[in-house]
């Protein structure tokens, strides 16, 4: 694996914030097959294409998404929260893996003291528990979901929100994500955009945006070469 692009970060770097989903959890192929399984379960098509419109949204903004495109007939929330059911059962009974990579960067910020967040989409309560249940939630210094916010990505509030938490400046945060939801909000925010693509081949102006294009966290410690505390 190797970097498709190449710049250096900066010296000083205030805080690190990552998105969940897909980025730190291998949790978008699951959420897929739940999202068949609902939507058949309602004597819907899985309508894939408008499906992989929503990573990176939360509930509120995927919800506007889909009765856009079927009608404001559409059955959202009922489709949505049988979709949840199934997500919890499964992480209930199988767990839920993290991506690779992932571990070996946590254990390596965390001599170098640099404060760290979670700014996902997905709700916080259903947040703490996936971080908890995968073991990284002592990790991090905040965790801000998607319900604590007035606007979800690709509006920056998410990351402005996380940053205040944190008490740094935006400008000094570098942000993981794989969706172009979550570029998007994190350039907006004034943040350092880290992509790390999931399921969806970014477009070329979400490339454009990235201060760096990574295949894997695995080869994200790359980026901080400066010396441990």
């Amino acid at each position: 694996m190797g970097f498709i692009d190449n710049p250096r970060l900066p010296d000083r770097i205030g805080a690190v914030i990552f998105d969940m989903d897909g980025l730190m959890l291998d949790t978008e192929r699951l959420h897929l097959e739940h999202w068949r399984r609902a939507t058949q379960d309602f004597g819907f098509e899985t309508m894939e294409d408008v499906y992989m419109q929503s990573f990176g949204l939360n509930s509120r903004d995927t919800e506007r998404l889909f009765l856009r495109h079927l009608g404001e007939t559409f059955p959202y929330v009922a489709i949505r929260d049988r979709w949840r059911e199934y997500a919890e059962h499964h992480v209930g009974q199988f767990g839920v893996r993290h991506k690779a990579g992932l571990i070996d960067l946590l254990d390596m910020l965390k001599p170098r003291r640099i404060p760290k967040a979670v700014a996902t989409s997905t709700r916080r309560e259903s947040a703490l528990h996936l971080l908890e249940k995968v073991g990284v939630l002592h990790h991090f210094d905040a965790v801000v979901g998607g319900d604590e916010v007035t606007k979800g990505k690709p509006d920056p509030e998410i990351f402005l929100t996380a940053a205040e938490r944190l008490q740094v400046e935006p400008a000094g945060c570098v942000v993981f994500e794989d969706s172009p939801a979550g570029i998007r909000a994190a350039h907006a925010a004034g943040m350092i955009p880290i992509l790390v693509p999931d399921l969806i081949s970014p477009p070329d102006d979400v490339r454009a945006l990235a201060f760096r294009i990574l295949e894997s966290l695995e080869d994200a410690p790359d980026l901080f070469d400066f010396p441990a505390e």
